[in-house]
């Protein structure tokens, strides 16, 4: 049973002084992930992940999203930075569940 999915999906930034850019799941991965790791979810309802964009990897959690129905990826300054990544970018990446 594979903890690997790979993605693709547009960056968008949080309404809000803060600025935060996120990506969000695709649903079809999204409702898998719940479905096969939900019960494993730490403070609201969030999965600890290792993520890749290019040739940067981190450690993060995702976060269900309630309005979208699937989950939220925070990404940081320092990786948009270092990958080039701007807000409306269609971006892929892979994420990987831990426990």
């Amino acid at each position: 049973m594979s903890r690997v999915y790979k993605m693709r999906s547009e960056v968008w930034i949080y309404p809000g002084m803060a600025g935060w850019h996120f990506v969000g799941v695709p649903k079809k991965q999204g409702v898998e992930i719940k479905k096969k790791y939900g019960r494993d979810a730490k403070g609201w309802g969030s999965l600890p992940v290792q993520v890749t964009i290019g040739k940067t990897s981190w450690v993060t959690s995702i976060f269900p999203d309630k309005k979208s129905g699937t989950y939220l990826l925070p990404l940081k300054a320092q990786v948009r930075k270092k990958e080039d990544i701007f807000a409306k970018d269609l971006i892929n990446f892979k994420i990987e569940i831990l426990k």
